[in-house]
């Protein structure tokens, strides 16, 4: 970054010179119990287990249980049993591991007992009904936006490009080891007028850092997803580009003859924003999945997603989770959300 900045400012000088697992509120240290009359809504994160799901409510697992039985159907609407991804326990407990978009939907649990009268020995079977809604989700895609500004001496010239272009160079430059880059660049000069000083020229520079420059998967380390390591990554590239830029607020702040180039970054006009996309067949909801408002979740049958935005497409032909496309052709049946 030190590299960056002498660099930079070189240039500067140079042109001046020539111009969680997440659930509804019954969850409890990794268990989550059922709720008689209304679903209980988990979220699991992509290729995690699921917490441990409970076949009855908490008012029954404090009681004593007689001849207690277990059957739990499936989004298939098949009984489930046990298999390398299923698991169910003598006493009706189930937990999904590896959990994937196709495995998203409706678990229904129902919990047979008995009640016995000590004096007759009369026995009545009593059934109840559990119903777990889990979704599957991911972590948004983290890219940010970004914005600065640099005075120049005319808005005509050949030296804002050059600016522009020695600019994006050394950003990329920064963060090449963490397999981000810059998109979207853009500039623009207007005219301030700034109390005391008049009217001068500045550059109103925006871009985007994106976390997926060409080889980003090299950095994921044969990881099925990769966005905890990509977001970590470009934000390590979000904290060097802002040190960056208030390295060179600093340097002049500090120039002993106060002289400073034409064109010279303006402090404080860094500005940042975090933008989130989802991957295909996800999206986001804030209404529909309150609980993991911020989570990319496996779109719902009747909707899809077919690329990087943040919100499912409805498509009445849809009957799975995770759709990536709509198979029909007609246009008709699909809008936004």
């Amino acid at each position: 970054v030190m590299r960056a900045w002498v660099l930079f400012s070189a240039v500067l000088w140079y042109l001046a010179g020539v111009g969680w697992q997440r659930s509804s509120l019954f969850y409890e240290k990794g268990f989550v119990y059922g709720l008689r009359g209304h679903p209980v809504k988990i979220y699991v994160k992509l290729h995690q287990d699921t917490p441990v799901l409970i076949c009855m409510d908490v008012k029954h697992a404090k009681k004593e249980i007689v001849d207690p039985s277990y059957i739990w159907i499936g989004p298939n609407e098949n009984t489930l049993t046990g298999n390398h991804r299923i698991n169910i326990t003598k006493t009706g407990e189930l937990i999904v591991k590896d959990f994937v978009e196709p495995l998203s939907g409706l678990y229904t649990c129902t919990f047979s007992y008995k009640t016995v009268k000590a004096e007759t020995q009369e026995e009545k079977t009593v059934k109840k009904r559990y119903d777990f809604l889990i979704f599957a989700y991911r972590e948004p895609d983290y890219s940010y936006q970004m914005a600065v500004r640099f005075t120049t001496k005319s808005c005509v010239g050949r030296y804002n490009d050059l600016l522009f272009r020695v600019l994006r160079k050394i950003l990329d430059n920064l963060m090449s080891d963490l397999s981000c880059h810059v998109i979207e660049p853009s500039y623009k000069c207007h005219s301030v007028e700034i109390p005391e000083r008049g009217l001068i020229h500045e550059l109103f520079i925006a871009f985007q850092v994106n976390p997926f420059a060409p080889g980003w998967r090299g950095t994921c380390n044969q990881s099925v997803d990769c966005e905890d390591t990509t977001n970590y990554n470009v934000l390590q590239a979000r904290n060097r580009i802002e040190e960056f830029f208030r390295s060179q607020a600093d340097i002049f702040s500090h120039s002993l003859n106060k002289t400073l180039p034409a064109m010279h970054f303006v402090n404080h006009s860094f500005q940042v924003e975090r933008l989130d996309s989802c991957r295909p067949g996800f999206g986001k909801n804030e209404g529909l999945h309150s609980n993991c408002a911020s989570c990319c979740v496996v779109c719902s049958p009747g909707t899809f997603s077919p690329d990087v935005a943040v919100i499912c497409q409805s498509c009445i032909s849809i009957h799975v989770y995770g759709a990536k496309s709509c198979p029909t052709s007609n246009k008709n049946q699909q809008y936004k959300d």
